[in-house]
């Protein structure tokens, strides 16, 4: 139980990984969760299929990355509307997508959940909600056709497109209509070419066939000009005879594991919170699966909004820091739909496309422009909004190596309790002496750092810095350089606006 008369702090409806990722860092923070979820077991379903350097670094920052390694396949390459990008090593740790299913992404995700304490009740499905000044009560059925009520302080909404929480909260969803449907299925293909490309162009539209495990291929095929009616459910058959139109056969297709279907519809919550009800994931955006990213900004989305959320639950902090959610993230959001739409036009069948496809993959062998598209996809070159001048703010801070009085560690590992990391690399007492009246919620770490230089996504190496003030997600609120004396105001300043005011003596 969380607060007298409470169910939980914290409801999450939805149990895929937005809602488990977002369960994890709040229970991290010791808020008390409970994630409700429509479906009586997981699906098992492949849908999407990788992580890009982010989202893997998210993970490592938490330190559970080893176990989505563990069964996980690093890819050379990604791509842009199927034009393959280089990735840079200089970037990140994990400089390349690793494919790997959601289906094992939620199982991990849900095992990890697990062992941090939270609940997850399944076959409940949200039926209704009402806000009141103290927190929301749920109204919650079940798989036995009654209603439970469930009563919190907040409710997230994570669960999916269709979100019935971002409708009961009447939340808008404005975005531009689908101009194509696609099949997708995951199915044996015993007569493709063994010289076959992961994707052909046709004249109506495109198909790609990806060898995920032995045997076993993911085919999908996109037809333009063609919207299927919603309540028309994807069948084999339909994937099948998708495939001939566009190929001319069906490569012996057999064997169907899975079969769903997606367009390049894109919608964005107008508002990412509406009193104590917030959105995450799919239930706030929505886009053609494009350079994969809709899993990685739903987890996140949940990693952004999870420290918040609990700062807020355990009085540290006020209710004004959630709106930094939607701040920040719904134009995170804005710009993959953005690039998405792009994505989707340049894969639209024709020779008027085609010629503009050879023009932009030209313009692709240029570094800068592969590391402009490289960082949007893979969203290490996110930098939020902030006040600051320093090259580090708002950006996500670099793994780098660390020399501490305890021995050797990185960045990254100072993370993994999801606790904000004041990051003292001169031994300033100046510093030390600013932070004193936020020592409950900051984690005070002095260190040295192992290279004179750390690299940043869009700008290139900077000196390292003398000291930061890092996020539980893993953005800089404040840095110093090295020569300069620190601007302890301005650290005040951002441990006050992210953390809530000192403690007082």
């Amino acid at each position: 139980m969380g607060h007298t008369g409470m169910d939980a702090d914290v409801v999450i409806a939805g149990a895929g990984p937005t809602g488990l990722m977002l369960a994890g860092e709040l229970r991290l923070a010791g808020v008390d969760v409970l994630v409700v979820e429509r479906l009586a077991e997981r699906t098992g379903e492949s849908r999407a299929g990788g992580m890009h350097s982010r989202t893997l670094e998210v993970l490592d920052q938490r330190g559970i990355l080893d176990r989505f390694l563990a069964i996980g396949e690093p890819q050379p390459v990604g791509h842009f509307s199927g034009l393959y990008l280089d990735f840079d090593e200089f970037e990140s740790r994990h400089p390349y997508p690793l494919m790997i299913l959601q289906s094992a992404i939620e199982r991990l995700l849900e095992e990890w959940a697990v062992e941090l304490g939270v609940r997850v009740r399944r076959s409940s499905e949200v039926r209704g909600i009402r806000q009141d000044g103290t927190g929301v009560t749920v109204e919650v059925g079940t798989a036995q056709a009654t209603t439970a009520t469930l009563r919190a302080r907040y409710l997230v909404g994570c669960d999916g497109g269709r979100s019935a929480v971002r409708k009961l909260a009447g939340i808008d969803f404005p975005g531009t209509p689908a101009t194509m449907t696609a099949l997708i299925g995951d199915v044996e293909l015993p007569d493709l070419p063994e010289d076959y490309v992961w994707v052909r162009r046709c004249p109506t539209g495109d198909f790609s066939a990806i060898a995920f495990e032995p045997g076993w291929h993911r085919v999908i095929t996109s037809e333009y000009d063609r919207d299927a009616d919603r309540d028309d459910p994807p069948t084999f058959e339909r994937l099948r005879e998708s495939l001939i139109r566009l190929a001319g056969t069906d490569y012996g297709m057999r064997s169907p594991r899975w079969i769903s279907r997606f367009n390049d519809a894109a919608r964005q919550a107008a508002r990412y919170r509406a009193g104590r009800v917030l959105l995450a994931g799919d239930a706030a955006h929505i886009h053609f699966p494009a350079g994969g990213q809709g899993l990685n900004m739903g987890v996140q989305d949940a990693v952004n909004l999870g420290w918040k959320l609990a700062s807020v639950v355990r009085g540290q902090a006020p209710e004004s820091l959630l709106d930094s959610y939607h701040a920040e993230r719904h134009p995170v959001a804005a710009r993959v739909l953005h690039n998405t739409r792009a994505q989707a036009a340049l894969a639209r069948p024709g020779p008027q496309t085609d010629a503009l496809r050879e023009v932009f993959g030209s313009l692709m062998v240029f570094d800068d422009v592969n590391q402009y598209l490289r960082g949007m996809l893979t969203a290490l070159d996110i930098r939020y909004p902030t006040d600051g001048d320093h090259p580090l703010d708002g950006r996500r801070v670099p793994d780098a190596d660390l020399k501490t009085a305890d021995g050797a560690t990185r960045v990254y590992e100072l993370l993994h309790a999801g606790r904000p990391v004041l990051l003292d690399l001169h031994g300033s007492t100046e510093v030390a002496a600013a932070a004193e009246g936020w020592a409950d919620r900051v984690d005070l770490v002095e260190a040295r750092s192992e290279d004179d230089h750390w690299p940043v996504p869009a700008i290139g190496e900077i000196p390292a810095p003398a000291a930061l003030l890092i996020r539980p997600d893993g953005h800089v609120a404040w840095a110093a350089d090295a020569g300069d004396a620190p601007d302890t105001a301005a650290l005040r300043t951002a441990l006050t606006t992210w953390f809530g005011p000192a403690q007082s003596k």
